[in-house]
């Protein structure tokens, strides 16, 4: 599929979430049968390893900066993938490597809370955004979140996935949070699964990724396509970088992640050095319509789509980014910190 094709329907994907539009059929009837099978088949190869439940890595980070400014605050929502599911260290959590790299920014200390769950489908943001929006501590500085893959495997419609985000992100927008969404990985990239269901899957996880773009950039988020999650670095290195369940990702998998999301989390809470805010043309960055821009993003990982020009032919305007990616240091919580269970 082109880029311009992907770009029209993501568009449609996002126009009928904001409209209350139905669903957008993904599979032609006469491929069903044996799409049918391979899911069976996929369900018994996927997901049987040992996948422990994610380890709480809730607490202060950077706390060696603790008395100099009071500790930024970073919250995690999401799926599976969010929490950490598929490690087994607190540090090895995106969650805990995100902390740990933008305390190290901003020499600051950064308070983790993670309220994502794993097996949770966008409709469960409505309950985690209540949760945030709660807590006695206050409004976070910026919120991750981390949702998509179940939408895909458990067939949500396309348009009420993006319809549950979108208010998610308005919700956390409107109180003060700026967010961070990371958008749905590849999961044309899981080994055991065959074709045809591995181009299905490819082709579905892409077309929400740039419907979830549109709509976070809509309600003022950002997004970074987390394409590499579950895209060609998994491909080419299988072993390396899923964990024991052939599904979630290994440590090295989530560092990837983390590595691919720091910088857009460090410019939205301007901690970014301005000149690298600006396009750089050599990186092919620059102003795109906001479904063109989704459409790239979908299809290259770890690039990152913000709001830009307001007005437009093709209102609204965003800007690509594929920034450079640095090394995300990984550390415990403070051991002096009382952690919080997950959230159930």
């Amino acid at each position: 599929m082109t880029s311009l094709s992907r770009a029209r329907v993501a568009r449609r994907i996002a126009a009928g979430a904001a409209y209350g539009g139905g669903g957008i059929g993904l599979l032609g009837a006469a491929t069903v049968g044996v799409v049918l099978a391979e899911v069976q088949l996929a369900k018994r190869q996927v997901g049987n390893g040992h996948s422990p439940h994610p380890p709480s890595a809730d607490g202060l980070y950077g706390y060696v900066y603790a008395g100099s400014e009071e500790p930024l605050r970073l919250t995690m929502l999401g799926d599976s993938t969010a929490a950490g599911q598929g490690v087994h260290r607190a540090r090895q959590t995106p969650g805990a490597l995100l902390a740990s790299g933008l305390a190290a920014v901003a020499e600051r200390p950064v308070r983790l809370r993670n309220v994502a769950l794993p097996g949770a489908q966008s409709d469960d943001l409505d309950r985690q955004v209540a949760v945030v929006l709660g807590e006695p501590d206050g409004i976070p500085d910026v919120c991750v979140i981390m949702v998509g893959a179940n939408d895909v495997t458990h067939r949500m419609p396309a348009t009420r996935s993006v319809r549950h985000l979108s208010a998610a992100v308005r919700r956390l927008r409107t109180a003060g949070a700026e967010v961070v969404v990371g958008t749905c990985p590849d999961l044309g990239t899981i080994e055991p699964v065959q074709q045809p269901l591995r181009w299905l899957a490819r082709r579905a996880s892409r077309q929400l990724a740039a419907a979830q773009t549109i709509g976070t950039v809509e309600q003022g988020g950002r997004t970074v396509s987390l394409g590499d999650l579950l895209g060609p670095e998994f491909a080419a290195n299988p072993r390396e970088l899923f964990g024991p369940d052939n599904y979630h990702p290994s440590a090295e998998g989530y560092a990837t992640a983390a590595m691919a999301m720091l910088p857009t989390l460090c410019a939205a809470l301007g901690l970014w050095p301005a000149e690298e805010e600006r396009p750089d043309v050599s990186r092919r960055e620059g102003f795109l319509p906001v479904a063109r821009a989704a459409a790239e993003a979908a299809s290259e990982a770890g690039t990152e789509v913000t709001a830009a020009m307001p007005t437009g032919p093709r209102a609204p305007w965003a800007l690509l980014k594929r920034r450079r990616r640095h090394r995300v240091p990984a550390t415990d919580p403070s051991p002096t910190t009382t952690t919080r269970e997950p959230s159930a």
